[in-house]
């Protein structure tokens, strides 16, 4: 093709369903069906290739913070591309890599100030989980080997990411391909797997992550969570006080605990780290998505000095961490995450947010009562919206009737882009996102909902 023919929207159409596999998509209805091809970006809208504007209610796959095409963002760039585009950390220094370290230790909590890079919340997570194995060898316990996970968690679709998963749509296909760990109960309050219920539990679920530990610590290398809030399990909010619970149970049991942060860092849950919220302090923390704005790929396993100290010997010791990605560290991603570190204090981000997540949950207590709305969490800009057939009996929507689909696609017809998870609606909008655009974004939800529920 020669680069003097003029693309056409419909050009792009066209090749998109050729060659274009896309990520979570049954590909068949894709090919069948009319898509959208986005080609601009202002503020929290979306623009497609016929100039049709949309909401971004899912900041790009929960990345975007300040917007798109945020003026001083796209300037931190552009500067940085004239500069240096890239150049590998294996065997170098980089300036932009060292900047950003050495400023995230001034925001991550405290002591978790050594950084290493990787390119998005899977390898993130990956590391965390070579990581807490290694250490552990290290340390002389090669048979603390095994790794405590939770019903309804996801970090991520590389092997390790998904072999601590538990969300069996996403995962059992890959079974034999995975390694085994210890599964404990989600507080998935909603529908409680231990049968308990909200008012009266006294923690159910965390006595039996305890008999667990109790029977299994010699074996266990680390525990895995998403503080806070489980975002690909439905956006399923912890109760108060439960990851509290967790480290005194981790601490305890000598066990390592893994953060992941990679949706709820950055602002989302309204401090900078969801752990912030219960002072809590992990051993590892995996951090992506929001760190570079949703601008470019970037990620961070943070851990403290007594980890990294652990893989400290002489060359022939073999302690060093045999893991590494080509683009780790890279320079256009670390200025622009720089920036947007900066863009935080400048416009008093998480100040500003306090009153727009009151905002969202009060028109989240307007949408409650609907009909079909089963359960609404909310974990400060970050909401899911659970849709069933029946509100008393809490009976599902058969998954084969697309329910939430058909609801986002009915949104998206009034110029709101949602994507679902099965029944439940996501709502997690860029953190700039205005009172007017929050408004417009919730008057979409509830009316999409009562056109294709009622």
């Amino acid at each position: 093709m020669s680069r003097n023919v003029a693309i056409t929207a419909e050009m792009l159409h066209k090749w998109d369903k050729r060659h274009v596999w896309h990520p979570f998509t049954q590909m068949q209805d894709w090919e069948r069906d009319k898509q959208i091809v986005i080609e601009k970006g202002e503020g929290c809208w979306l623009i497609d290739t016929d100039g049709n504007r949309y909401l971004d209610g899912v900041a790009s796959m929960w990345t975007n913070v300040h917007g798109h095409c945020r003026r001083e963002l796209n300037d931190a760039l552009k500067a940085q591309v004239d500069r240096l585009e890239h150049s590998t950390l294996l065997g170098l220094g980089s300036e932009q890599s060292i900047i950003l370290a050495a400023r995230l230790a001034e925001i991550t909590p405290h002591g978790l100030d050594r950084f290493f890079y990787s390119d998005n919340g899977s390898t993130a997570m990956e590391v965390a989980v070579k990581m807490a194995y290694q250490y552990n060898v290290h340390k002389g316990r090669p048979e603390k080997s095994r790794f405590v996970t939770f019903s309804n968690a996801y970090h991520g679709d590389t092997l390790g990411a998904v072999s601590i998963g538990g969300i069996d749509i996403y995962h059992t296909t890959f079974k034999p391909l995975m390694f085994e760990t210890f599964q404990a109960p989600a507080p998935y309050c909603y529908r409680c797997e231990l049968g308990c219920s909200k008012d009266s539990c006294g923690f159910n679920c965390v006595n039996a992550l305890q008999k667990i530990m109790e029977e299994h610590c010699n074996s266990i290398a680390a525990l895995v969570i998403e503080p806070l809030l489980q975002g690909a399990g439905g956006m399923i909010v912890q109760p108060a006080g439960f990851l509290k619970r967790i480290r005194e149970l981790c601490d305890r049991y000598e066990i390592l605990m893994i953060a992941d942060e990679v949706a709820t860092g950055f602002g989302r849950t309204g401090e900078m780290f969801a752990c912030n919220h219960e002072d809590v302090i992990p051993d590892i923390m995996a951090l992506s998505k929001g760190i570079a704005a949703g601008y470019l790929p970037l990620a961070v396993t943070v851990t403290t000095d007594k980890i990294y100290s652990a893989f400290m010997g002489e060359y022939s010791e073999l302690k060093t961490f045999f893991h590494g990605h080509t683009f780790t560290g890279n320079p256009l991603a670390c200025a622009v995450g720089l920036r947007s570190l900066e863009l935080f204090e400048e416009d008093n981000l998480l100040e500003e947010l306090k009153h727009k997540i009151v905002r969202l949950s009060d028109r989240l207590n307007d949408v409650a009562l609907l009909k079909h709305i089963g359960d609404i969490r909310q974990c400060g800009m970050a909401a899911g919206i659970e849709l069933v057939e029946n509100r008393e009996a809490r009976t599902e929507y058969p998954w084969e009737q697309k329910i939430g689909i058909k609801v986002c696609l009915e949104a998206r017809r009034r110029g709101l882009f949602l994507r679902p998870l099965g029944n439940t609606i996501v709502i997690f909008p860029p953190l700039v996102i205005s009172d007017s655009e929050l408004d417009f974004l919730l008057d979409v939800v509830e009316e999409s909902i009562c056109l294709v529920t009622e």
